[in-house]
């Protein structure tokens, strides 16, 4: 059975990581994206309509990963499905829905 909920793209994914610098560095020089900051202090690569949100690793901002270290990480995906589709089809399907649904800062401003 297809799904009810229609994945548009992929807003940002969480990134945690042991150097935010060194990460900028490389994600600038070697791929071109854009080491950009925003909310309180925090860092993030863009690059077209999406972007990379770093934490630091051991002083991750919330929410984070359960277990968060090095290369884990979280994904926001952008869909044209109402949000009360989106969660009953995700409790129906046995998914915990963490926290939210909500405001957050997206690749392309609140989303």
């Amino acid at each position: 059975m297809p799904s009810p909920v229609t994945i548009d793209r992929l807003d940002h994914f969480v990134l945690t990581v042991a150097d935010i610098d060194a990460t900028c560095e490389f994600y600038t020089r070697v791929l071109g994206m854009e080491r950009v900051s925003f909310g309180h202090g925090r860092t993030a690569l863009s690059f077209g309509r999406q972007k990379i949100n770093l934490h630091p690793a051991g002083n991750e901002y919330e929410p984070k990963a359960e277990t968060p270290m090095p290369g884990s990480g979280d994904v926001c995906f952008i869909t044209e499905t109402p949000i009360g589709d989106v969660v009953s089809h995700l409790n129906t399907c046995g998914v915990e829905i963490i926290e939210g649904p909500g405001t957050k800062t997206g690749a392309m401003g609140p989303i």
